[in-house]
């Protein structure tokens, strides 16, 4: 398949596009800057110029795949509404293009804000409806989708996707710990997250666009349950900075954005997206990445 990703040159989409090309696809990647277009030029995908404010971009460049694997986000997290904007009209221009072709569509989403108390399940519908939802209400859009012939598949991610290079939630927990001298967790540090290797993940894109019915939501976790306090240990022993608890009223100005998220329970369980597709994650646990230097610094 010719296979449009975009988000291409980030963090997972970088994996992503190795992870397709090695398996015989080809990739048409969207690119914003001459430094993102030259990256992925290097690694034998094609290029399309444009970015997440040029809807035109995606239309064109989903019209002229077989399939879309949709990984861009902003993450502004200073302007969340305009963020979701952003996303709903880069989503509509997709759907737009691919009305009545069968194709396979990919669209990514987390677990968070799913449900509470427990572990998000594959069979719990994202709340977010509607364009003023988070991420404009698209995970439903593209699953809606299904009616006018698009074979969408929502792909959600732990809160955690880690690796060698990432720069996501825990990298800023690793700078967060050299910038104040100690690794911290919020209260008793038993909220726990989700975790999966970033390789983990771009074979469960592969594999739920290669073969996912349309309408399923998959979940990319490989680790269900990892206490915060654990990683905090584990970011304090590879930096060799002491671990200490963090006061909830003081999260925001220790941790910053992070600290938001690192204080609530994000969990999920991929039985169903194992039993569907035979994925079994083989990639290193988040610990083992953490101990073994992948945040130790540049």
């Amino acid at each position: 398949m010719r296979v449009f990703v975009t988000g291409s040159t980030g963090w997972i989409g970088s994996a992503t596009v190795q992870e397709l090309l090695h398996s015989g696809h080809e990739v048409l990647g969207l690119a914003r800057s001459d430094a993102s277009a030259a990256t992925l030029a290097a690694t034998g995908a094609q290029v399309l110029r444009g970015d997440l404010d040029d809807p035109a971009a995606f239309h064109a460049g989903a019209s002229s795949s077989d399939a879309v694997v949709h990984l861009a986000n902003k993450h502004d997290w200073a302007d969340p509404a305009g963020n979701d904007r952003v996303q709903l009209r880069a989503v509509e221009a997709i759907l737009d293009a691919l009305d009545g072709s069968a194709k396979p569509f990919v669209i990514a989403n987390g677990l968070s804000d799913i449900v509470e108390g427990r572990p998000v399940t594959e069979a719990d519908a994202s709340p977010a409806i509607g364009p003023e939802s988070d991420r404009g209400g698209t995970e439903n859009l593209a699953l809606d989708a299904v009616t006018r012939g698009i074979r969408s598949i929502a792909i959600r991610f732990a809160p955690s996707v880690h690796g060698h290079g990432d720069w996501g939630f825990v990298r800023w927990l690793a700078d967060a710990a050299r910038e104040q001298g100690v690794s911290g967790y919020i209260g008793d540090g038993t909220s726990e997250w989700s975790a999966v290797h970033v390789s983990d993940t771009a074979r469960l894109i592969r594999l739920g666009l290669e073969g996912a019915p349309g309408g399923t939501r998959l979940h990319a976790v490989a680790e269900q349950t990892i206490t915060t306090k654990a990683i905090a240990e584990a970011l304090g022993e590879a930096l060799g900075l002491p671990v200490t608890s963090i006061d909830p009223a003081d999260a925001g100005a220790h941790f910053g954005v992070v600290g938001h998220f690192f204080g609530r329970t994000m969990t999920g369980s991929s039985a169903r997206t194992r039993e569907l597709l035979g994925w079994e994650p083989t990639g290193p646990t988040l610990i083992e990445d953490i101990l073994g230097g992948a945040y130790a610094g540049d």
